[in-house]
């Protein structure tokens, strides 16, 4: 699974360089998101059992499978809380602030 990495802008030269279409070759991104987010979702680890409920939830595609775990790329994670509430086992709890 691919994850969005960050990447500088440039500005097309031509209009052939503009994207065809009404999208964009998606993982393109010029900054990171985490700035606008204020509370964090922290994985329990030891309840979590990886049924990736929170993973399918996620609205923007950040959780992703580590071992028999869970992780969160908090560089775009925005805070929403959708994970959290979407856990059968409580393994993911909100805190105040980002990290």
């Amino acid at each position: 699974m691919s994850h969005p990495k960050v990447q500088p802008f440039t500005r097309p030269k031509h209009i052939d360089d503009l994207p065809q279409g009404t999208s964009f070759t998606a993982g393109h991104l010029v900054e990171t998101t985490a700035s606008w987010r204020t509370q964090t979702p922290q994985v329990e680890a030891e309840q979590c059992n990886a049924c990736l409920q929170c993973y399918l939830v996620c609205p923007e595609g950040v959780i992703s499978v580590v071992g028999t775990g869970i992780t969160i790329d908090y560089d775009f994670c925005k805070g929403c809380g959708i994970c959290a509430r979407a856990c059968n086992k409580h393994a993911i709890k909100m805190s105040e602030g980002g990290v």
